[in-house]
């Protein structure tokens, strides 16, 4: 088993000294933001003289970004722009987590900035009250980068007993999870719950149901809590989609979604119209699932270990070999969400929610691809 970073060995007890001091009327706030990889978090803490009530007590910041691939060194101001504040359970209140947009020394919003645009499309489709839930799968790896508690040199025993297991050979890091899941509902996050997952040390949280962009910012700030509960652990959280070769499940993103007009009587057949519409753009949302453009999901969409093919768009009731799946219950009910299983752990909420809003509530016109309000 690989041994524990060189920071989660550090006296945790004089840590507890110094966290427990009273800091008076003075407030740290945390601004989070997505870095130039499109995947990457990174964070920065300034004092405030008292504590913000709201967003606009948060002032705007700056940050190197040459230092975060997403700008020159000639020209590398970049600008954080709060857009969402939580509590801080690593601080504890007064504290705050603020999760930023990025804008370029220009104004003009960073490339992975793709905020900007979802929010645009879910203002553009309010009146539909769309809801979306997303289940994060992820893997606890060690520094040697192999899943953490996996033996050093070979395999555990094959998938079949982990998946929601119990026991100290079928539930492998169990720590992290439960103190993730508390620190979600400490900072204000929409936390469904959590569940082991089909292969050993590997994990799944569930955020919503959220409306609209607010889904993208919880579950941003949901991953950022992840890597920093692991990073107290000495073990690293990877949302690869497939972080092992072989007969291992991959990990997914998988996306429900619903409308005011799904959730009510007869909501099935406008769930049906929306899947029918996904139908005619796999390939355009293949694309956008994960942010090397596909080249991820075709490592884990084979068709196996709980997946459709990348290259086959299928949907059924309660498959979760399709592309697309509506739960059994929802069958029955002729109404209610259904669930898309083709993003990847990896992806960016904020893209996967204004591609599926996109194509779900507004027009396309085939000919020039461009989506069109109705």
């Amino acid at each position: 088993m690989s041994s524990p970073s060189i920071s989660s060995c550090l006296n945790k007890t004089v840590r507890k000294h110094y966290m427990s001091l009273p800091q008076g009327d003075k407030c740290q706030v945390t601004y989070i933001w997505i870095d130039g990889t499109g995947e990457g978090l990174r964070n920065k803490t300034r004092t405030l003289a008292a504590e913000p009530k709201s967003l606009q007590d948060i002032p705007e910041w700056s940050f190197d970004g040459s230092s975060t691939s997403q700008s020159e060194d000639y020209n590398s101001d970049m600008y954080l722009i709060p857009v969402c504040m939580f509590r801080d359970p690593f601080t504890l209140d007064p504290n705050k987590l603020v999760l930023c947009e990025v804008l370029k020394y220009n104004r003009l919003p960073a490339e992975t900035n793709h905020r900007i645009s979802c929010k645009k499309v879910m203002d553009h489709v309010k009146e539909h009250q769309i809801w979306f839930g997303i289940e994060q799968e992820y893997t606890l790896n060690g520094k040697n980068g192999r899943p953490f508690g996996w033996p050093q040199d070979g395999f555990p025993a094959p998938q079949g007993p982990y998946y929601c297991g119990v026991g100290a050979d079928k539930a492998i890091g169990r720590d992290i999870v439960e103190c993730h899941y508390k620190a979600c509902l400490y900072a204000g996050i929409n936390l469904f719950g959590t569940n082991a997952e089909v292969m050993p040390s590997q994990w799944e949280f569930q955020v919503g149901p959220c409306e609209g962009v607010d889904l993208g910012d919880q579950l941003w700030v949901a991953r950022f809590l992840l890597h920093r509960v692991c990073e107290d652990f000495g073990v690293i959280a990877t949302l690869d989609p497939k972080p092992v070769v072989g007969n291992w499940n991959g990990s997914g993103c998988h996306t429900n979604i619903s409308t005011k007009k799904m959730r009510e009587e007869g909501g099935l057949q406008y769930i049906e119209q929306a899947i029918e519409k996904l139908s005619k753009r796999h390939e355009e949302h293949i694309k956008v699932y994960d942010p090397h453009g596909g080249q991820d999901n075709r490592r884990r969409l084979t068709g196996h270990h709980e997946t459709a093919h990348v290259k086959e768009f299928s949907a059924g009731i309660a498959n979760r070999k399709a592309s697309v799946r509506i739960p059994h219950q929802v069958g029955q009910d002729k109404k209610g969400y259904f669930e898309d299983r083709r993003p990847a752990a990896n992806c960016d909420p904020y893209v996967v929610t204004e591609a599926m809003a996109g194509t779900c509530l507004l027009d396309v016109d085939d000919d020039d691809n461009e989506m069109k309000g109705k």
